[in-house]
């Protein structure tokens, strides 16, 4: 079901826009969207019937689901909406039972199921256990010992295995990406990730320091591939990440932009600490023994990732600075201008 659900909100591309938002945004917009479809009726017929109460708890929820779709396709800040929304789920849910009588339990069920599509299973485990807590007090006036121990067994078991299936799928859902964002020769990310980090990185709304991108790409591969063979050609880029990884933070990121060409962005690190870096990965490299029978070196680009500009564009200015390093003689580093604001 929760993949029915994704596949649904991946489909609905206007709630995109020209903004590029993510699947937690729309899947909770979604969600809103559903329950207002659903409560909405029942707001209604009540009012219709003079049950002033129920319907204003039922138009409440109604009008709190539609602002926080306001709030999240203007703002996109949907962590503190995710919460919001499974408390008045849970207090609208508690607040019909104790109004309408036993009747109303049928709506813990998809209440409780309906938070773990936008929290994380412990937030959602938590919120659901003290709200079947509260369940307790206000049916234990109105049933017998044996039926409510029935509701609460299975409201129980619907929750546990609703936190279980959840916790399952992320962990599925992470060991996926991780294997489809993950070089398979070299062990460290891919073109695919880095576009996704790039991405992130740009959509990022929390002001944070400066981070650079660096392009690197070994001098002479094709010879070596040509006068060697590509299986001592792999061994030579598996070598290379190895000291990649040895001269970068834990907080870098290296990723395999193309054949012999990497990538790293240098999170919180400034044109000068980035120009630093890059020195530091040239002379590793060219001191390292990645070939047995030759030297071997990098030119490195460096740009500035600036949020100003797009991704694309930090692409662009730290492939040109390569190619200039290339132009001027390899094993060099060229950095981009930055522009001041």
């Amino acid at each position: 079901m929760v993949e029915q659900l994704k596949t649904a909100a991946s489909s609905l591309r206007w709630l995109h826009g020209d903004k590029k938002r993510s699947l937690e945004e729309v899947i909770l917009v979604l969600l809103c969207m559903i329950s207002i479809a659903s409560v909405l009726p029942f707001a209604l017929f009540r009012l219709w019937e003079g049950s002033w109460l129920s319907a204003t708890v039922d138009m409440s929820l109604v009008l709190v689901f539609a602002a926080v779709i306001v709030h999240v396709l203007r703002t996109g800040r949907h962590r503190v909406a995710s919460l919001l929304v499974t408390l008045f789920y849970s207090a609208g849910m508690l607040a019909t039972v104790y109004l309408r009588g036993v009747p109303m339990v049928y709506w813990v069920y998809p209440t409780t199921i309906a938070a773990y599509f936008i929290l994380r299973p412990r937030v959602a485990l938590a919120i659901n256990t003290v709200a079947l807590l509260v369940l307790v007090v206000i049916l234990s006036r109105l049933l017998v010992t044996l039926n409510l121990l029935t509701i609460v067994v299975t409201i129980g078991l619907v929750n546990l295995f609703a936190y279980i299936f959840a916790y399952r799928t992320g962990l599925q859902t992470r060991a996926l990406h991780t294997e489809v964002e993950r070089d398979f020769l070299t062990g460290v990310l891919n073109r695919r990730a880095l576009d996704r980090k790039l991405g992130d990185y740009a959509d990022e709304r929390r002001p944070h320091m400066d981070s650079c991108l660096l392009l690197l790409d070994l001098d002479h591969f094709k010879s070596i591939n040509d006068e060697y063979g590509h299986a001592v050609g792999d061994t030579v880029l598996v070598r290379l990440c190895t000291v990649l990884r040895q001269h970068t933070r834990a907080s870098d990121r290296i990723f395999r932009y193309g054949g012999e060409e990497f990538a790293i962005i240098a999170s919180g690190a400034e044109a000068d600490a980035a120009l630093r870096l890059a020195e530091n990965l040239r002379v590793a490299v060219s001191l390292a023994q990645l070939l047995e029978q030759r030297p071997v070196t990098v030119s490195i680009g460096v740009a500035m990732m600036d949020k100003r500009t797009s991704p694309r564009e930090w692409l662009l200015q730290a492939d040109q600075m390569l190619y200039r390093a290339k132009e001027e003689g390899r094993n060099t580093v060229r950095i981009a201008p930055y522009r001041e604001a």
